[in-house]
């Protein structure tokens, strides 16, 4: 029976263009000076990507990564030029820096994690006795993580960074600067939508004139969680979970039907109606975080046919 919901844009495979690089959600063509990014409607969760896309998700995202990438640009520069498609991002090609830049104004995920099992140290940074998850962090900290070709990512401090060579003084102590500024501006821009910034990374680059860069989304429910400002307190003096704005109740689907990526665990389908509910989630973190209405395709359009032909003609 066919699907009653609108095209998706699953994979893409303009060989034309030049070498492409398949990620979780993106395919990325390298040009020789340029980039060009197309955030597909795949979906992952537990690091493994679900076998059906999400209708709109992509726009979602590519449009999400430019607004806030538009709105921080004169914290921190970034490799955006132009998104001469709603699912399109074409930028400078930079030199990634092997080293995620994440910054943590609250105590939860990972770092509730480690401090769950009696970690008093994060990446260097001392944590308080006496937190709980959720609470709020006397400041931002800044907790590096090296990028792992395979496996998990590895924390690891200023200090050791600087040890093996990873980065010198000069490059971490700007980047640091460009992640926390990042971070107060979108903690103020989450202030704003009634949201609290709790974590987010940060990926940077060195572009061909030497400069560094922000060369991936910011602040967007990928890369970032948040709460729901109100009711933030009450909740946490009741030792009650926080509303959070993500792609968690995804995660929750996938472990209700007993799939959390382990070994022998199969990846469950998911039924249209959930696809649909998805979609809607996501259109609407879009609206919540920006205050704009999305603007979906026509529901008739083929997106890889419309991507294809704006590239033939900016390319």
């Amino acid at each position: 029976m066919p699907s009653s919901l609108p095209p998706t844009l699953d994979r893409t495979t303009y060989s034309w263009i030049g070498p492409r690089y398949e990620g979780k959600v993106r395919d990325v063509y390298m040009l020789e000076d340029r980039v060009v990014l197309i955030a597909t409607d795949r979906i992952s969760a537990f690091d493994h990507v679900l076998r059906q896309p999400i209708p709109h998700k992509g726009q979602v995202l590519n449009q999400l990564a430019a607004y806030f990438l538009g709105a921080t640009s004169d914290v921190a520069p970034n490799y955006l030029e132009s998104t001469p498609d709603p699912n399109v991002s074409v930028g400078l090609r930079c030199k990634p820096v092997p080293v995620e830049f994440v910054v943590r104004g609250y105590l939860a995920g990972h770092a509730w994690r480690v401090y769950r099992e009696g970690g008093r140290m994060l990446c260097g940074v001392p944590l308080p006795d006496g937190l709980r998850e959720g609470d709020q962090l006397p400041r931002p900290i800044l907790t590096p993580a090296t990028k792992a070709a395979e496996g998990h990512d590895e924390d690891i401090s200023r200090e050791e960074l600087l040890e093996r060579g990873t980065l010198d003084e000069a490059t971490f102590e700007q980047l640091k600067t460009y992640a926390l500024g990042l971070f107060d501006r979108g903690t103020t821009m989450a202030r704003e939508r009634g949201l609290l910034l709790v974590d987010t990374k940060y990926e940077f680059g060195r572009a061909p004139d030497g400069t560094l860069r922000v060369i991936d989304e910011v602040h967007t429910p990928d890369s970032s969680r948040y709460y729901v400002a109100e009711g933030y307190d009450e909740r946490q003096q009741a030792g009650a979970p926080q509303q959070q704005l993500s792609k968690e109740f995804v995660r929750e689907w996938l472990m209700e039907e007993g799939f959390m990526g382990k070994e022998g665990q199969r990846v469950p389908d998911m039924p249209d109606a959930f696809r649909k509910e998805v979609s809607e989630r996501y259109v609407g973190l879009y609206e919540r975080l920006t205050g704009r209405t999305f603007v979906p395709p026509p529901p008739d359009e083929d997106p890889a046919e419309r991507i294809e032909r704006v590239l033939r003609d900016i390319l």
